[in-house]
């Protein structure tokens, strides 16, 4: 953390009429700020245990922990692991859009095949249930030409759509924790972290 004195505050009342120490106080502010991100996800996962969407026989929570520990059980690399545990961490404060908002939280930090699948979960998951309000349940073809569709398809099926079971043996947060932290730690939109157009897939079985 940067050494600084936390009462000291910025000169200006309208951003136009900040100067150059004026903008170098907050850039100290804001790496501190920043580099408190994993624990403020972490904070809100665990608030998913209390509040959550009714209805089913788990929380939110619980249904990252599951896709989580699914995705560490399956061997796969970090990226994943913390997806599946995050894939639903705007549940709370965007029902309507979470899975945009989740991969947007993600996205400076991870594979952009992670962020993308992430991004798009929402859609892929309606194969399994929109035919029941008599909705397109085959909308996720309008994304068959990306290099990630199939990534998604398989995110879906072995890590989102199965982990809502109130009997299967999950991880605990605690266990995540340096996970989330190691991720959020990365340089954000780095090349080497991003690797663009690179498809991985999930980890084989068997």
């Amino acid at each position: 953390m940067t050494d600084r004195t936390d009462d000291v505050t910025v000169s200006f009342t309208q951003m136009k009429d900040g100067t150059r120490d004026d903008y170098r106080l907050l850039a100290e502010h804001e790496a501190d700020y920043h580099s408190g991100t994993a624990d403020r996800l972490l904070k809100e996962l665990k608030a998913q245990g209390a509040e959550s969407l009714s209805g089913y026989k788990i929380s939110r929570l619980e249904h990252g922990l599951q896709a989580a520990t699914r995705a560490r059980r399956d061997g796969a690399d970090l990226d994943w692991v913390v997806a599946a545990l995050l894939h639903d961490i705007g549940d709370r404060l965007a029902p309507q859009n979470h899975d945009k908002m989740a991969a947007e939280i993600l996205r400076p930090f991870v594979r952009e095949e992670v962020a993308w699948v992430v991004e798009h979960h929402g859609v892929f998951q309606m194969a399994y249930y929109a035919h029941h309000y008599g909705w397109d349940r085959e909308l996720r073809q309008q994304f068959a030409g990306s290099p990630y569709y199939q990534s998604c398809v398989d995110f879906c099926e072995r890590w989102d759509q199965s982990s809502f079971d109130p009997d299967y043996p999950m991880d605990s947060l605690e266990s995540f924790a340096d996970d989330v932290r190691a991720v959020f730690a990365r340089k954000a939109y780095a090349a080497d972290v991003l690797q663009e157009g690179v498809v991985t897939g999930l980890p084989r079985l068997g």
